[in-house]
């Protein structure tokens, strides 16, 4: 039998040895800002990292507020710090002392000297950084189902789509359906409950542009994969089972969330996907695996809580669920923990040992170059590699490290399936070995 999914921390307590993502992300916030994490879980009225996982497995109501301002001001509270000295408002003799940068409104400082000091840096992000301040905002107009916007059917077959650009010459004039939006009474919300001036419309209708990419991104991405791999909707349905799925894929999610994989490949003949991992909220998507194949021409969103390898032992060699034509794994973040043996080591080798069709995206460079290296490591046979034509358009802010290039969803990816062949390999290592020599 599989192990079971490791225990809930009962205790605030971040750290790199865990298979759970937000902790890893809460260990990288205190390590640039001391006790950030802990500002943050205050303001969702947790008192540690027990009680958020608690709520993230439904196990206790989540965090409630008696207004929008209040989530909107609670939120903005997580940001303020100041990003020359790191200082939390409790850390100042006067907490009310961080200012906003003017210019991006995302920036904190706690006194001039200490943003005059930053200006050389933050200077280079101060731009792209007002931007991120809007998006988070308008992102959430995402929850109360206004974004994204609605799409159309795929009017040229899915191999002559290779850019966003390419995407928008099937859509036709997006403004009929982004000014009933940006009209609408949730825009108007939103900017009546934030601490902040209402940005001018063309800006509004750049950052739902940027928001909805993100979105989209997704199914995109397992699109992209699909060609990539030369899978073929149209002569048979196909399993697609996302590894590593955690809040950001399935915290809300719809029973329509992929359906532009429908207007990608229109007439196709069933696509389902998997949502799986330790992580998975539970709600109206996430449903049990189809064991015979939906309607064809739909797109059908199923999943299960617990680790990949969990699932392929308990479900998928039982016949309980289809095995997976392509598996898909969305910023898997392996290269940043110390757990990759209870977690992503057993599901990496499951995948190379059946030689299942896979394609993971990153963050950034790095990520990928680091991720890259793990998988090569592990003779992983490395099918394509690149920058994601369908990335996000909208940029990230690293919280707690605000003044660094920002990341986007699904940057880069790595296409692989197998074991590389020994001759493989020993041509790689001499090629790795002559290089070093030259």
């Amino acid at each position: 039998m599989a192990e079971p999914i490791p225990a809930l921390p009962q205790s605030y307590a971040p750290g790199l040895d865990s298979v759970f993502s937000d902790q890893l992300g809460f260990y990288s916030i205190d390590s640039n800002v001391p006790g950030l994490s802990k500002v943050i879980l205050e303001k969702l009225n947790m008192k540690d990292y027990g009680d958020y996982r608690k709520a993230m497995e439904g196990k206790t109501r989540g965090a409630t507020f008696h207004s929008h301002k209040e989530m909107f001001d609670k939120m903005e509270d997580t940001f303020k710090f100041c990003a020359a000295c790191k200082k939390l408002p409790a850390h100042l003799p006067d907490p009310k002392a961080l200012k906003r940068c003017i210019k991006c409104l995302n920036l904190y400082y706690c006194c001039k000297e200490c943003q005059k000091s930053d200006w050389p840096l933050h200077k280079k992000f101060c731009k792209k950084l007002r931007l991120v301040a809007i998006d988070r905002l308008v992102e959430w107009l995402i929850s109360t189902g206004d974004l994204p916007f609605p799409t159309q059917t795929w009017t040229r077959p899915a191999a002559e789509i290779n850019s966003w650009e390419d995407w928008l010459t099937m859509q036709g004039d997006l403004a009929p359906r982004m000014e009933p939006i940006l009209s609408g009474k949730n825009m108007t919300e939103l900017w009546k409950s934030v601490s902040r001036a209402r940005p001018e419309d063309d800006d509004l209708r750049e950052s739902m542009w940027r928001v909805c990419t993100e979105f989209l991104s997704r199914p995109l991405t397992i699109g992209l994969g699909i060609k990539l791999f030369n899978l073929d909707p149209y002569s048979r349905p196909l399993t697609i089972h996302v590894v590593g799925a955690a809040h950001s894929e399935t915290l809300g999610a719809r029973v329509t969330d992929m359906d532009e994989l429908s207007n990608m490949f229109p007439g196709h003949h069933g696509l389902e996907v998997v949502m799986v991992g330790p992580e998975v909220v539970e709600g109206k998507a996430i449903r049990p695996p189809l064991k015979q194949f939906g309607p064809r021409g739909k797109s059908y969103i199923s999943g299960y809580k617990g680790l990949y390898h969990q699932f392929w032992e308990d479900v998928v060699e039982k016949g309980e669920a289809a095995k997976p034509d392509l598996v898909v794994g969305f910023h898997p973040g392996f290269h940043a923990t110390q757990s990759l043996g209870e977690g992503w080591l057993p599901t990496l080798l499951l995948l190379r040992d059946y030689e299942v069709p896979s394609m993971f995206t990153m963050f950034n460079e790095s990520e990928y170059e680091l991720s890259l290296q793990i998988l090569l490591e592990l003779e992983m046979h490395i099918k394509a590699t690149g920058v994601n034509p369908f990335r996000a358009q909208k940029p990230e802010q690293v919280q707690a490290c605000p003044n660094k290039p920002p990341v986007y969803c699904n940057w880069h990816y790595i296409c692989f399936q197998g074991l590389l062949e020994r001759e493989e390999l020993e041509e790689a290592e001499g090629g790795e070995g002559e290089a070093e020599q030259a």
